[in-house]
């Protein structure tokens, strides 16, 4: 999801495993990644891991991941977490909860119709890409 306007940029379906989330985050950023302006990437706590942070580092990406700290060290140093734009990114990154919740009751993907991961993946796609249409006339709106 992009942070200023709330639009989700990339979908994926995944196998709910504990890792695929953060591989299926690092191929989704890595064509954003070589723009010669900074960019962030907001995740829980779930993706508070060595290894996915050093591998967004490598790429020039800046992890706003949020502190996973009960009862080990945190990936996620001071010297990322001081910054106001971390604060910020972590607010916002809740906006993603959001679509989710959209896509689940809104378009119905609470339960698939479909079997099968490219049918289910599919679908979620076209779901996604359906709060995008749904999002943009709120972006046009100019206020009073």
């Amino acid at each position: 999801m992009e942070n200023r306007h709330g639009l989700l940029v990339d979908a994926c379906l995944t196998l709910a495993n504990g890792h695929a989330e953060r591989v299926a985050a690092l191929h989704m950023i890595e064509p954003h990644a070589d723009r010669p302006r900074a960019i962030t990437l907001g995740a829980d706590k779930a993706y508070d891991a060595e290894d996915f942070v050093n591998e967004l580092r490598s790429m020039k990406v800046t992890p706003h991941v949020a502190q996973n700290t009960s009862g080990r060290r945190s990936a996620i140093d001071g010297s990322t977490t001081r910054h106001g734009g971390f604060v910020v990114s972590q607010r916002i990154r809740k906006r993603i909860e959001e679509a989710f919740g959209w896509i689940k009751t809104v378009a119905g993907q609470d339960k698939s119709r479909f079997r099968g991961r490219d049918r289910v993946g599919w679908a979620f796609t076209f779901a996604a890409a359906a709060y995008n249409l749904v999002r943009l006339p709120k972006l046009f709106v100019v206020p009073i």
